[in-house]
């Protein structure tokens, strides 16, 4: 008869899991009770029966009271409790379980009190002392707590916190942070915990008074206010944010944000995200009202004017089989200097693109539309391009002709702009290679290449570039190229490691092509480095074609030792041909002895990596291209060090111009939680290197500055940014970002 009893007050704790002592987060020195096995003679049990066991049973005939106690432990339907003490009053009705009391419930949450208290009603009671660990993270606790009829749950003198409360060495500690409340009431059918007088302390310390404050309880989806942002800027002064999250469906969400400044009028911020088996969608919008200046070279403009001003940002993608799926990304902005402003991105191009693609292990096809809006200064919006479409379909035959590898390509391409050229292309190509190994270790590939071109070009004296425009009208073009490709391996032993040396010498011939009669649109940066020395084409995109015979020679050098690596590689080539090459002066590639290019790659554990990548002129090995980037340290302290020099010499219009810069960002931290970061970019290109350049040699273009502390369950950062150029009314100046995120708490 004790055993239903016992069963029905388990179940009411276990009904409970919001409540717990707010005196004491510590974990509770009980373990919970492990299933007890029926005997082999007893039927089996039914869903109101428990498996009880116990040290001694009395029953107390006078007093009508039955008592368990030693080791008391009981399970129901995965629902187990351990008491020291079990006491049952007949005449009163009343149950009390004393002792430390564990309760665990089959998902997995754990509850800890020292007394059970129950009416012979079994539907309301009262518990003492109670810690309630949750199986998703965090833990509740009261001095105590009272159940009423309907399921809701009412606490006195609670607190709620996901952090830890144990140090690294196992000894108690306060935690980061908690929420402590006179009164805190748990609804089960909300699944929310609501509070009255509650109070954020910080570490140790009260700070945020919350009169009324609720959240809910489990991961699910649920709407509720997020974490608040604060940061400020010469331009817009103070700024204040404090999203607010709509749950429409267990899978769809509406985030809206308000941005209160106090220099300038609020923006309204929204976005709205969803989630379905096949795919996800994001779609997030600002809006608001500002002066903006049209005149961004002015670097004091006075020809402002009130606008309506805002921002789309959007992306999608949907998996509708292994092999089909479809993506798209919108980003567009009413004026140019918008996201600078706002400091939402600092982007100087706005890509949109939607494309639906297939893939399988031997083919690729996609149907794809593009385009773009600039942000930069000086370009015209009329001269953007907009693909639509742009069809690509590949396919990779094993078994081909001779026993080599056949790769087989169709493209089409349609331009449109609005003040500008268009252009229509079509191609299709082929390519075989065969892959050799000799006796002596050589590997061999031999490389066949046909093409066959046809263009359309309109209104290409609008193209400033002469040699970017091609012939106005319908062009066609042949495409051939063969190459023999040889690398020779030869590994060996150094020290504790290998070492391989890897001689490659590459012979390209291809007929002369018609290149400037067609129009130039995906070729236009040219540079050779270590990636295209051995390329087929060195060219980028398909609008050009490289037309000489040349060979090509290099080395590769790696080393491996225990925890260091080093590979390096340094090549050159030289044409055959005589004919005046189509390759413009600086690229490298304009004399029949090429420039002398190269990377360098060291690594060191997982504390130092190091990547040179250089371009040496053939003449005099002056650097015409010098770039490292550089990682030093651990995942705490770091430095990362980055500089890029392009010295071309560059007679010619070109897209990829001169410039130097470097950027350099570090971390360091100085505590076990605490650190501090910085970063910073500096424009180095005088007008030397660039006539075009606005720069002396030293010029910062920002840098951002901070101190962070991150623990499992708190961030806070603070961080002063400085931005050094201006572009009308995106002003020069200080930015300060106030950071402070709660782990299961507005997020």
């Amino acid at each position: 008869m004790l055993a239903p009893v016992l069963a029905t007050a388990f179940a009411l704790i276990l009904a409970t899991p919001a409540i717990a002592a707010a005196q004491d987060l510590q974990d509770r020195p009980v373990a919970p009770a492990a299933p007890v096995a029926p005997p082999v003679a007893t039927p089996p049990l039914t869903d109101d029966q428990v498996q009880f066991s116990a040290t001694t049973l009395e029953y107390d005939y006078d007093a009508d009271i039955v008592t368990a106690t030693g080791d008391v432990r009981m399970l129901r339907q995965g629902e187990r409790l351990r008491a020291d003490k079990v006491v049952w009053r007949r005449k009163t009705g009343k149950v009390v379980a004393t002792g430390d009391i564990a309760i665990a419930n089959p998902q997995g949450d754990i509850a800890y009190g020292d007394r059970i208290d129950l009416t012979d009603s079994l539907k309301d009671g009262v518990v003492d002392n109670m810690l309630v660990v949750l199986e998703q993270g965090g833990r509740l606790a009261a001095a105590k707590g009272t159940r009423e009829t309907d399921g809701t749950v009412r606490l006195v003198s609670a607190a709620y916190t996901p952090c830890a409360v144990t140090n690294a060495a196992n000894c108690p500690k306060e935690p980061t942070w908690k929420i402590t409340a006179v009164r805190v009431t748990y609804r089960p059918e909300r699944k929310r915990v609501y509070y009255d007088g509650a109070r954020i302390n910080l570490f140790g310390l009260p700070t945020v008074p919350l009169p009324r404050f609720s959240h809910p309880v489990g991961g699910g989806n649920d709407s509720g206010l997020l974490s608040p942002n604060a940061q400020y800027s010469r331009v817009n002064g103070l700024e204040f944010s404090l999203p607010y999250y709509f749950a429409l469906a267990s899978n769809r969400g509406l985030t809206v944000t308000p941005h209160i400044y106090t220099s300038v009028l609020p923006m309204a911020d929204v976005e709205y995200s969803q989630l379905t088996s096949n795919g996800a969608l994001r779609l997030r919008g600002y809006l608001t009202e500002s002066r903006r200046s049209d005149d961004l070279n002015t670097v004091d403009p006075t020809d402002t004017s009130q606008a309506l001003r805002g921002y789309l940002d959007g992306t999608t993608r949907y998996q509708f089989s292994p092999e089909w799926s479809a993506s798209g990304s919108l980003r567009l902005t009413t004026d140019r200097t918008f996201l600078r402003r706002y400091n939402i991105s600092r982007d100087d191009r706005l890509r949109n693109t939607a494309t639906i693609q297939r893939i399988d292990a031997n083919s690729y096809f996609a149907l794809t539309g593009w385009a773009v809006q600039t942000l930069r200064v000086n370009d015209r919006q009329g001269l953007q391009p907009i693909a639509l479409p742009e069809i690509d379909y590949r396919r990779r035959f094993a078994d081909g002709l001779l026993g080599g590898r056949v790769e087989m390509q169709v493209n089409s391409l349609a331009l449109t702009r609005t003040e500008g050229q268009d252009t229509q292309r079509a191609f299709a190509s082929l390519r075989w290679d065969l892959r050799r190994l000799t006796s002596w270790g050589q590997e061999l590939t031999l490389t066949a290449f046909a093409r066959g071109d046809a263009y359309n070009a309109n209104d290409t004296l609008s193209t400033a570039v002469a040699s970017y425009r091609g012939e106005e009208g319908f062009q066609t073009r042949a495409i051939g190229a063969v190459s023999l490709d040889v690398r020779w391996p030869l590994i060996g032993s150094f020290g504790a490691g290998t070492q391989r040396l890897t001689p490659r010498f590459q012979i390209v011939a291809a007929p002369r092509i018609k290149n400037f009669s067609i129009p130039n649109e995906d070729s236009r940066a040219v540079d050779l480095d270590d990636a295209n020395l051995f390329a087929l084409n060195r060219f980028p995109g398909y609008d050009r074609f490289e037309d000489s015979t040349r060979a090509t020679y290099g080395a590769e050098w790696a080393l491996d030792l225990p925890g260091f690596t080093l590979d390096t590689v340094v090549g050159q080539s030289y044409r055959l041909s005589v004919r005046p090459t189509i390759l413009p002066d600086g690229t490298g590639l304009s004399d029949r002895w090429s420039d002398y290019v190269g990377r360098t790659e060291l690594r060191f554990h997982d504390f130092v990596s190091v990547i040179h990548r250089y371009r040496l002129d053939k003449d005099g090995f002056k650097i015409r291209r010098n770039e490292i980037d550089a990682t030093i340290g651990s995942r705490g302290t770091y430095a990362l060090i980055g500089y890029l020099k392009l010295d071309r010499n560059i007679v010619t219009v070109e897209d990829l111009r001169d410039r130097e810069e470097a950027r350099v960002a570090g971390r360091v931290q100085f505590a076990r939680f605490w650190s501090v970061f910085g970063s910073a970019i500096v424009d180095l290109t005088n007008r030397d290197e660039d006539p075009l350049s606005l720069a002396d040699g030293f010029d910062p273009i920002r840098h951002r500055l901070g101190v962070q502390y991150e623990d499992d369950c708190l961030r806070l950062g603070l961080t002063w940014r400085r931005d050094y150029r201006q572009i009308g009314d995106a002003r020069k100046g200080n930015n300060f970002s106030l950071t402070l995120a709660f782990t299961n708490l507005g997020r």
